[in-house]
Parts: C-alpha cells; structure tokens; sequence
C-alpha cells in the first residue's frame, strides 16, 4: 500500500482523536467559566422562624470559607447588633429564650428556637461585645473574625420586645473545581497526540533518502529469502499495531465519555454544605495534628504563644480593652470633678470605691486635703489579659498619663457575663520599682487564691503577711518583704507617733487587717504572680488614766469630729491598697511591694 493510499487511514484515526482532546479542554474552559460556581450564596431565615427577646447568630452560619460575611438585617424598629466570643455570647443570653441562626442549607438559614425568660437586660454598651452596630428598620453588616477563634453575633431590640428575625446572610462560595485542570492538561495531550498521528508518514512508503520503494532480490539469493522472512514478520507486527491504535482509539472514546458523565452539563453536579459538626470535626483534627508534630501555629494579636497553657483569644481585645479604659477614666474623672461618689458605681468597686469615698469625705470637711490620683487610659504601657472563659475575670493594664508622675496599675474586674468592668485598684508603682513581667500574649490566667501551688506563697498569706508586718514590724513577717518606702513610711510614722512626748498620755496602737474578698493574683512572665490586696488600717489613740484628753486641735481630726479634744480616745481608719510581686516557688527571691496606696477614710470619736 502506497503512502497515499494510508492517508485516509491516519486522518480516520487522528481526527477522532483530535476532536476527543478538543472536547476535554472545552470541558475544562467550561468548568471554569460559563459552568464556574457563584462566587457567593446567600441563604435567609425562614419566615415563620419563633421570634425571642434575642437572636444569635452562630459561628455556623458562617461557613467554612475564608472571608468576611454579609449579614442584612431587618426589623420593624431600632434595634442592636453586636458581635462577641461564642462562649461569652451564649453566656450573655443564659437562661434567656432565644432564636439561633445555626448554619446554612441552600437558600435557607437554618434556626432553633430555645424557650426561656422573656426579657433580658439592653445589650447596649455591654464590655463583652468587640463591636457594636446600631440599626433602624434595616442594617448590613460586613461580619469578618477579629483574631482566629469562634465568634457570633447578638441581635436584640430593648431586651423586651422580639429581636429581629428576618435575617439573611451571604458568604463567599466554594469556587474550586478541581477537574478543570486536569481535563484542560489531558486535552492537550490528547490534541496533540492526534497531531502526531495524522503527520507522521509511513516507513514503507519511501526509504530513508526519500526515493522509490528498492527492486526485489532476485528469487533463489539469500537477499531474497532475508527479505520474505522480514515481510512477514513486519505484517505480524502491523496486526498488532492496528489492535493497539483500536485500543487507544477506544480509550480516548471512553474518556470523552466519562468527562461527560461527571457533571461537565451545567446543573448536574451538587454541593452540600458543611454541618456544624464537620467543620468542628475538622478543626478538631487540625489542633491534634499540630500538637502532635508541635509545629506553632501563626501568631494572631493577642493569641496565645507556642507552647502557652491557654487557648483561644483573650477575653478582651486591644480595641476592647482601649474602650473599657476610656470608660472608667471618663466616669472616675466625672466623679472627681463633682466630689461624688455616687458617680462612680457604674464602673469603680472594691478598694478603688473605698478610697474615692474617703477623699471625697475627707475633702468636703478639710480643704486642705489633697485630690486622688487621677485615672488615665493613655498611653497604655502594657496589660495582662486572660483567655478562661470563667467568671469573674482579671484584667490589669498600667498606664501613666500626664497627671500621673509615675505608671499606675489599673485593676479591672467583670463579676458575670452581663456585668461590665469596673475599676478595683489603682496604685502607683513606688518610685524605683519595676513592674515584673508580663507573660505570653493571652497566657495570663487565674491565680488560686488560697494555694501556693507554683508560688513562693498563696496571695491570700501574702496579703495577711504584709498587714502582720506593717502591724508587728519586728514580728515574724520581718524578713518576708524586700525594704519598700511604703513599708518604710508607715512603721516609721508608727514608731514616730509612739515614741513622741506629746503622746505620753496615751495608750497608741496600729492594726492593719487584710480584706479576704479584695485580693486578686495573675500569673507573671517568670512563674510569679502579681496579687492585688487591700488593708484596713486603724490607728487607735486612748487615754491612759482618767481625766487624760486625747488633743485634736490643728490637726485635720479636729475638722474630722468637729472637736478638739477627746476623753474617750478616737480611732483613725485609712485604707491602703498594695501590689505585690510573689516569686515562684524555690526562688530565694523575697516579696516585693512594687505599688501602694494609702487614704484616710474616717475618724470617730470613741
């Protein structure tokens, strides 16, 4: 057969082929293209959803895909929208009844209506929320995760009337497609596959310097009989070429007729949506497996660091945290101004309450006495924030502003979840003292109390320590404290007002008492502990036999009591408040009182 009559035979091969490979890459250009997924999906509560006095929207609506979320919401009225952590979330609704929007199905959110108390408290300004959005008839909210970890949002009116349910959330969709890739690459291929078999001229046409076929040997010669012994051989071997290009021809058709059935027709290939349960499975399995090889995983702001004993984001962020101080340094200083302290309830409790109240007391009856110490939220030299989700939580932060001549440690308390933080001291650092340092981003957590566990001593013994020590100074606390002026001023004041003449006819005695529910401890950089504690102080003066008199004249007392001398005696109270620092156990370290304060509160004649 001459090389033109083969022509017919490679075109009827290599076209099908050609075509085959033509058609694999349109499915793929295809899959990409004009058949690719929706670059988002929306989904909408059902409009016969329960309605509650609050809305949840949780972590499940969102998704697995990475990106921020558009949540659109509309109401009849005002309404509020506030995101937090899951857990605070939840623990912010408690026992309230309440919808949640749990997760995704096609077009329809799924929700869960939970029976419970009908009303809760006005969501509005509460500390727990990292972001707060008003809306009126109708708000869309672009919902983006602050640090990693679970978050949710919060939806409510006034607490008393039902939160809005009409929500509807799009989020990015799931555009890969794995088979484009794949079918576009194999096209080719097979394209070019085709190609070579349709140019590829036969080698019996011609010989190798492209001139006619070469005459037969003469019959009888050796040439001849080795030439009809390859002649046949050589016809074997094309049978079997033919039956491979039939079985390659065949694999290709099946090919083209797979990529068909997989879904290249647009409508036949579906997505189910991850359930809640598999994406917590999948994070599940992440966590382990990092644990497992101890890879760290990418430090977020705020996250607690490799090989932390926390986990998840602290309790309160650094925009969080920004807006509680300014809070409390705005109500603090509205109460200062007016001298009332009714003004600071909302946001000062413990010893911060106690000596506010003392110097506004003691200033409206002397004019002499000197103002507090102002409280500044700026600049923020550095905070201790813990990641336990329990209540109540701990958070320090030590500011110096320009009111201030040295740093002041802020300690801010949340009791419960629906609770804001209110300021529980405020105590200047001692000048020469240096604040220990802070451990791990988001690894501060509690401190026991009432154990000594990794610590030198329990903060509670080292609150009673240093009120047996400021009482008794030779007594067996003597050694316990580093030399501290505060420590300094007070025993030398103790002994000055002992050993004066003028006194002689008096009986003086000095307590000091630690306040059991007003010490607070977190852990240090170093395996230490800071604990906060809080003393009451009297300073008791008695006569020593009858007809002795107690002088008050010139003193602030006199302004005190309105008298200038007393027969009976009078009692003195000050409140001090103190910061310490608590070695960790088997350090040689004594404590060291890095903080104090000390106010007059009272004097009442006996």
């Amino acid at each position: 057969m001459t090389d033109d009559d083969r022509q017919p035979v490679r075109l009827k091969t290599a076209v099908p082929i050609i075509v085959a490979g033509l058609l694999l890459m349109l499915a793929g250009i295809g899959l990409r293209t004009f058949w690719a997924p929706d670059e988002t999906i929306s989904a909408r509560v059902s409009e016969d959803a329960q309605g509650a006095p609050v809305t949840v929207i949780e972590p499940g609506a969102r998704g697995t895909e990475e990106g921020p979320v558009e949540v659109a919401v509309t109401a009849d009225g005002p309404f509020t929208l506030a995101v937090g952590r899951a857990s605070d979330v939840a623990a912010w609704v408690g026992d309230a009844a309440h919808l949640s929007v749990t997760g995704m199905a096609e077009e329809t959110l799924s929700s869960e209506y939970s029976e419970g108390e009908d009303s809760v408290p006005d969501p509005r300004g509460s500390d727990l929320w990292i972001s707060e959005e008003p809306g009126d008839g109708s708000l869309t909210y672009r919902w983006s995760e602050p640090v990693e970890g679970e978050w949710s949002i919060l939806l409510a009116a006034d607490g008393e009337s039902a939160a809005p349910t009409d929500v509807t959330v799009t989020r990015p969709n799931d555009q890969s497609t794995p088979l484009a890739l794949p079918l576009l690459i194999g096209g080719a291929l097979v394209v070019v596959l085709g190609i070579v078999l349709l140019f590829v001229r036969s080698r019996g046409g011609a010989d190798r310097n492209g001139r006619g076929r070469r005459a037969d040997p003469v019959e009888g010669t050796r040439a001849h009989a080795r030439l009809h012994g390859q002649e046949g051989r050589t016809q074997r071997t094309r049978a079997a070429s033919a039956l491979g290009g039939a079985v390659s021809a065949a694999a290709v058709t099946g090919l083209v007729g797979a990529a068909t059935l997989l879904g290249v027709a647009p409508g036949t290939a579906t997505t189910t949506a991850p359930t809640p349960a598999s994406s917590a499975t999948a994070s599940a399995s992440a966590t382990a497996a990092a644990s497992a090889t101890g890879a760290p995983t990418p430090d977020a702001p705020g996250a607690p660091s490799a090989g932390s004993d926390a986990s998840g984001p602290p309790v309160v962020l650094d925009n969080q945290l920004e807006r509680i101080l300014a809070s409390v340094a705005s109500t603090v200083a509205a109460a200062d101004a007016a001298a009332d302290a009714a003004r600071l309830e909302p946001r000062v409790a413990g010893a911060a309450l106690e000596l506010r109240k003392g110097n506004y007391a003691i200033r409206a009856k002397d004019s002499d006495a000197a103002a507090p110490v102002p409280v500044v939220d700026a600049p923020l030299l550095l905070d201790m924030v813990p990641t336990g989700t329990e209540w109540p939580r701990t958070v320090v932060a030590l500011t110096q502003g320009d009111p201030n001549p040295v740093p002041q440690a802020l300690v801010l308390v949340q009791e419960s979840a629906r609770d804001n933080y209110r300021l529980t001291s405020a105590v200047q650092m001692l000048p020469g003292s240096t604040f220990p340092s802070p451990p791990a981003p988001g690894a501060t957590g509690p401190v026991p109390l009432e154990e000594s566990g990794a610590l030198a001593i329990a903060p509670q013994e080292s609150v009673d320590s240093i009120a047996d020590f400021l009482t008794e100074p030779a007594g067996d606390n003597a050694e316990t404290f580093e030399e501290n002026s505060f420590a300094e001023a007070i025993t030398e004041f103790q002994a000055g007002v002992v050993a004066d003449p003028g006194n002689k006819a008096a009986t003086i005695t000095f307590t000091h008492t630690a306040d059991q529910d007003s010490t607070h401890a977190l852990r240090t950089g170093d395996g230490g502990a800071m604990v906060f504690g809080y003393l009451t102080h009297t300073y008791r003066s008695l006569p020593k036999a009858k007809g002795d008199t107690i002088g008050l004249e010139g003193t602030v007392y006199e302004a005190l009591t309105g008298e200038e001398a007393s027969s009976k005696g009078i009692d003195v109270n000050y409140g001090e408040a103190v910061m310490m620092y608590v070695p960790p156990a088997g350090s040689s370290d004594k404590i060291r009182v890095i903080g104090a304060a000390q106010q007059l509160l009272s004097a009442t004649l006996r």
